[in-house]
């Protein structure tokens, strides 16, 4: 694992962005919530030890995944927070909350204990419902805490909640709960599924999450969905209770359903108490649990304690442990995810474990597997850690399946495991593209992302978004449909779609989804939203460089990287054929997105897709001869210290230059012709013709040799002018009163600075507007120049 935290933090988001997206949009979580928790405990250290790591894509920055976009936005009044999850199951954790409670409170031993609101932890889906004037106007999902989706005609359906309240209701009460489908409900539905040969409920939890998902009430309205409520969104016009137990009362009095196993408990033991009765209770509840929630009761203490970015302080979620099975691994598979991770995944022969019948279980990566030793054939112990995605936690070695071999001494014959130790492929099962792992990463990946039918929908997604090539309109669910219906196999078919392709496309989605659009059912078939969805495809075909290379998906490569290859390398035929040691040269492009940048070039199949694009009338502006500051870049002793050679310093690099100028010169070098070098110490010369002896590394000083020869050939005599902000760093914040925040980094870029996402001692100018959140905060801290929009603009008419 990489010690540089920049690396670390960036790897990091990466993965919680990905797993968020999996678990709240898609539904269809790929790791277990233990190793998303471990990972975001790890991403939250780092940011407390190196503050100015924090980026707006963090997820320490915000809560869980966007709204799907086939549900109207909703925008909370009262954010939908997190709870945090107390990591230590044992009775422990229960006294630990207690502890930092009291301690942020300030009490000291002899004071009295705190009074607590214990609940249970419903694994359901987390629903916002708004009351005005006692009567249901609207119900949304959590999604990003901030904004969620509209679902209220689906929770109309489920009985259990009050259209309208009951007695003297307030003119506005949102109330917040879990909706939640019953073993029994669960059970009585998939056998009637399983009686007409339909698709049967994976759990309840996802049961409940898909059911408010359908796009049609009618099918939301079959499945047996409950309800509890456990809190308040916004209210007016009445006198909140002042304890949490009380406000749950009032609830209840209110007709709402709230669940009757909860307690007040005083002090840390109570709480203990509390968590061990729920666990002896669990599996005889009628629904699936998977721990408990204290809080604080006092309303006026939860104010005093407050919030933390993420989570209230005066609460906690304390797990149960999970529920453990053994069983035998039957085989080892492997799955391409969406963005291209190689996962290995362990068929079981099925068994019963928390609830449900587990036949799979993830493997996480080939470290795991190689710390576990997990072979074809072991008895193995099995997880359901949070109690829900099953993992392989061990493997019971007194069982494993052993053959006879030959020993040392051949009356004695040694037992060797009947099945070898499992290794990742090097080539994608999928597409044939070849396997990745980057330094410090634990995850491989399939090189090709333009091509990899697994990573389909993905790659179009991210081609298609704003920031990218842009294409207004084309949403997750229309890339579904193009895929899922074979009109679109790589992003250069998007180019090729008709008028009646996306007519036609409709037409066999709705009837696949057994909906009929009221158009349809009036005799008409509208088509302005197709006419649009091809005029914006369109309107793509001429991106700026720098969004085209956004587009394409490479790892690692933001608008900021995609913007420094266009500036520095001035064309996409030259960013294709670049090897990593010369990307590595270009400023803020490090070893780890240099080898990402030359490896995704370096996969054929990504090189076809985007011969076929540019085939298609995709066609980059803004092409330019490489920067005349490439001169520097290419002289040997910079590109000898970007090759990677251990102990082969930049102070090295420059010895090494003089003695060897020329990369052909050093692709030539061999032990009984370095005499030139006579003077560098033994250990780097070791280093140095080990590296030389590497596979392809002579080759690559060639091909390098004849590529610089080619730039220096073409770059211009001097680099034009540079703008009025170049080599300056500046940070947005807030809303300004004309610019959108792209025009404002537009406008910034375009005078040669660059804009940042954090605030530190390097940054040269913070631009503020309205609302302006803790990054001005930090800036007057720091003393940094602070701008409105009016002297920004001032400053850039200077240009």
């Amino acid at each position: 694992m990489t010690t540089d935290p920049v690396s670390r933090a960036a790897a990091l988001r990466e993965q919680l962005n990905r797993y968020a997206y999996e678990y709240y949009t898609l539904a269809a979580p790929s790791v277990p919530d233990a190793e998303y928790d471990r990972l975001y405990r790890e991403l939250q250290a780092l940011e407390q030890q190196h503050p100015a790591l924090i980026s707006a894509d963090s997820p320490t920055q915000r809560v869980g995944a966007a709204p799907l976009a086939a549900f109207p936005s909703v925008r909370h009044r009262v954010p939908m927070l997190s709870i945090e999850t107390e990591t230590d199951i044992s009775a422990e954790g229960a006294r630990a909350f207690d502890a930092r409670t009291r301690k942020k409170l300030g009490l000291t031993p002899e004071e009295a204990d705190i009074e607590y609101a214990a609940e249970l932890k419903f694994d359901g889906l987390a629903i916002n419902l708004r009351y005005e004037q006692g009567v249901l106007v609207q119900a949304a999902t959590r999604g990003d805490g901030e904004t969620g989706e509209e679902v209220t005609q689906n929770v109309r359906a489920i009985r259990q909640i009050p259209l309208r309240l009951q007695g003297a209701a307030p003119p506005v009460l949102e109330v917040r709960g879990e909706v939640y489908m019953s073993r029994s409900d669960f059970e009585r539905y998939n056998a009637s599924q399983l009686a007409q040969g339909k698709a049967l409920l994976v759990n309840p939890r996802n049961g409940a999450a898909g059911s408010l998902r359908q796009l049609d009430p009618r099918l939301s309205a079959q499945r047996p969905l409950s309800f509890f409520a456990y809190g308040l969104g916004e209210t007016s016009g009445w006198d909140v209770p002042a304890t949490h137990s009380a406000l749950l009362d009032a609830l209840h009095d209110y007709g709402l359903p709230v669940c009757a196993l909860r307690a007040v408990c005083t002090g840390a033991e109570a709480l203990v108490a509390f968590h061990a009765a729920v666990a002896s209770k669990r599996d005889q509840l009628p629904y699936d649990i998977d721990g408990v929630v204290y809080k604080v009761n006092s309303l006026a203490l939860q104010r005093e304690l407050g919030f933390r970015t993420r989570e209230p302080h005066w609460a906690v979620a304390h797990k149960f442990p999970a529920q453990e099975e053994i069983t035998v691994v039957e085989n080892i598979e492997v799955q391409v995810g969406r963005t291209g991770a190689i996962t290995p995944v362990a068929r079981l022969q099925p068994v019963f474990v928390g609830g449900v019948t587990v036949t799979n279980a993830t493997l996480h990566n080939q470290d795991e597997i190689d710390r576990k030793d997990v072979r074809i054939g072991d008895s193995v112990i099995v997880r359901r850690a949070g109690d829900v995605i099953p993992e392989v936690v061990s493997v019971v070695l007194e069982r494993r399946p052993m053959v006879e071999g030959l020993g040392s001494d051949l009356f004695n014959p040694a037992r060797q495991p009947m099945y070898p130790r499992f290794l990742l492929p090097t080539s994608c099962p999928v597409c044939g593209s070849h396997v990745v792992r980057e330094q410090g990463e634990a995850i491989a990946r399939c090189s090709g992302g333009l091509f990899c039918s697994a990573q389909r929908k993905e790659a179009i997604r991210h081609f298609a978004g704003r920031r990218m090539m842009d294409i207004e309109g084309l949403g997750e669910r229309y890339i579904e449909h193009l895929v899922e219906l074979g009109y679109v196999h790589g992003i250069a078919d998007l180019y090729k779609l008709t008028l009646t392709d996306f007519l036609t496309m409709k037409q066999r989605a709705d009837e696949r989804d057994g909906i009929t659009p009221e158009t349809v059912a009036n005799g008409k078939v509208a088509t302005k939203w197709a006419e649009n969805l091809l005029a914006a495809i369109q309107a793509s075909k001429t991106p700026p460089l720098a969004r085209l290379l956004f587009a394409l998906g490479i790892r690692h490569v933001g608008e900021s990287t995609a913007k420094t290859l266009a500036d520095w390398l001035g064309s996409l035929a030259l960013i294709r054929r670049a090897p990593a040691p010369l990307l590595l040269s270009l400023p803020d492009v490090g070893a780890i997105v240099a080898d990402s940048i030359a490896d995704f070039f370096a996969e054929p199949k990504n090189q076809q897709a985007l011969d076929a694009l540019l085939a298609a009338g995709v066609m980059p502006q803004g092409e330019h001869a490489p920067s005349a500051r490439l001169r520097e870049k290419l002289a040997p002793a910079a590109l000898y210290a970007t090759l990677g050679v251990p102990k082969l310093t930049a102070t090295r690099s420059k010895q090494l230059a003089m003695a060897v100028p020329s990369m052909t010169g050093l692709a030539a070098l061999s032990i009984a012709h370095h005499a030139a070098l006579a003077d560098f110490p033994a250990e780097v010369m070791a280093s140095l013709l080990g590296w030389l002896e590497g596979d392809g590394h002579r080759d690559l000083l060639l091909q390098l040799d004849a590529l610089c020869h080619e730039l220096l050939a073409s770059l211009p005599a001097d680099e034009a002018e540079h703008g009025v902000l170049a080599g300056k760093t500046l940070v947005l914040t807030g809303t300004l009163p004309t610019l959108t925040r792209d025009q404002a980094q537009q406008m910034i870029e375009a005078a040669g600075g660059k804009v940042s996402s954090s605030v530190s001692k390097k940054t040269d100018y913070v631009v503020a507007g309205a609302e302006a959140g803790s990054k001005l905060g930090k800036a007057q801290a720091l003393g940094l120049a602070i701008l409105d929009e009016q002297a920004l603009l001032q400053m850039l008419s200077e240009e």
